[in-house]
C-alpha cells in the first residue's frame, strides 16, 4: 500500500490541504484593521465572519484523499474518488478566490494599504497536479492488472 507512488500522491495532498485549513489564505492590512482569511472565518480585531462553504470544501478534499488510500483493493473506485477530488479542489480554489475578492468589496472604504495572498493558498494548485498523477498512476495500475488477467 505505502510502496506504490500514488499512495505518496495521495499522502501529500492530504498534508497540503491540512496545512490549507490551519494556516491564512490571504491577508488585509489598513491602519488599525488587520484581517486574515482562513478556510472557515475572516478574522479581523474586531469581528469575525464565516466563511463555513470554504471550509467545508477544504475539509471534503483532505478527507477523501486519506480515505482513498485506503482503498487500493479497488482501483476503479479510487479512479472515481479522485475525479470528486479534482472537482473539491478546484472549488475550493473559486471559493477562496471569491472569498477574497467579497472580502476586499466588503472592507473598501477601510482602504487598505497592504493586502494579499499567503503562501497556503496556492497549495490547492499543487494538490490538483498531485491528484492528477495519482489519478494516471492508479489507472495504470488497472491497465496492468488487466493485462495480467488477458494472458492467462
Amino acid at each position: 500500500m505505502i510502496q506504490r507512488i500514488q499512495t505518496l500522491y495521495l499522502l501529500a495532498i492530504v498534508a497540503l490541504m491540512a496545512a490549507t485549513i490551519f494556516t491564512p489564505l490571504a491577508y488585509f492590512v489598513g491602519g488599525v484593521h488587520e484581517y486574515k482569511l482562513y478556510a472557515f472565518a475572516l478574522r479581523g480585531v474586531e469581528s469575525d465572519f464565516s466563511t463555513m462553504y470554504m471550509g467545508i470544501v477544504m475539509t471534503l478534499a483532505t478527507i477523501i484523499p486519506l480515505v482513498n488510500i485506503f482503498l487500493f483493493k479497488n482501483r476503479q473506485l479510487q479512479i472515481r474518488l479522485c475525479a470528486v477530488e479534482l472537482v473539491l479542489l478546484i472549488g475550493s480554489i473559486i471559493f477562496a478566490g471569491l472569498y477574497y475578492y467579497l472580502s476586499n468589496r466588503m472592507f473598501a472604504e477601510l482602504e487598505f494599504h497592504t493586502q494579499g495572498f499567503r503562501i497556503a493558498m496556492i497549495f490547492p494548485l499543487v494538490s490538483i497536479i498531485l491528484d492528477y498523477l495519482a489519478m494516471r498512476a492508479i489507472f495504470h495500475d488497472e491497465m496492468l492488472v488487466k493485462s495480467l488477467d488477458r494472458i492467462r
